[in-house]
């Protein structure tokens, strides 16, 4: 079948997300779609490693840009790899990305929340060794 004629078939978006098609310009275009996310990881990777060991960056602001190309790796590997994109079908997948995000910000905000606090209560370690001896 056509392209066309697939989509006047009543049943052609009735699949479940991640089927694989039999078309094979379908898959042709899957295997691009991975391609260039992997081309576009690669690059981002090696422009991570070339910052942080060239001068042509201010020093100082070396940890900023690998920041914003962490960010920018997450992106490439969210749209390429996990196909989170903004359309009707990908609501479940948002939601449940922004429920892992969501845990991981609660784990590390209460484990600094619960450190300082411990390291606020710590007795200073003058009287420590004072009352040792």
């Amino acid at each position: 079948m056509s392209h066309p004629e697939l989509e006047e078939d009543p049943h052609y978006a009735d699949t479940a997300p991640g089927d694989e098609s039999l078309d094979g310009y379908e898959a042709a275009e899957e295997i691009r779609t991975y391609l260039v996310g992997l081309g576009l990881a690669t690059l981002l990777t090696l422009v991570s490693f070339f910052i942080s060991r060239t001068m042509l960056v201010w020093e100082p602001s070396i940890p900023v840009a690998l920041a914003v190309l962490a960010i920018a790796q997450m992106g490439v590997h969210l749209v390429f790899f996990l196909h989170i994109t903004t359309g009707p079908d990908n609501v479940n997948n948002v939601l449940a990305l922004a429920f892992g995000v969501l845990i991981v910000l609660l784990v590390i905000v209460g484990s600094l929340w619960i450190m300082a606090h411990m390291n606020h209560n710590m007795m200073p370690m003058d009287q420590i060794i004072q009352m040792q001896s």
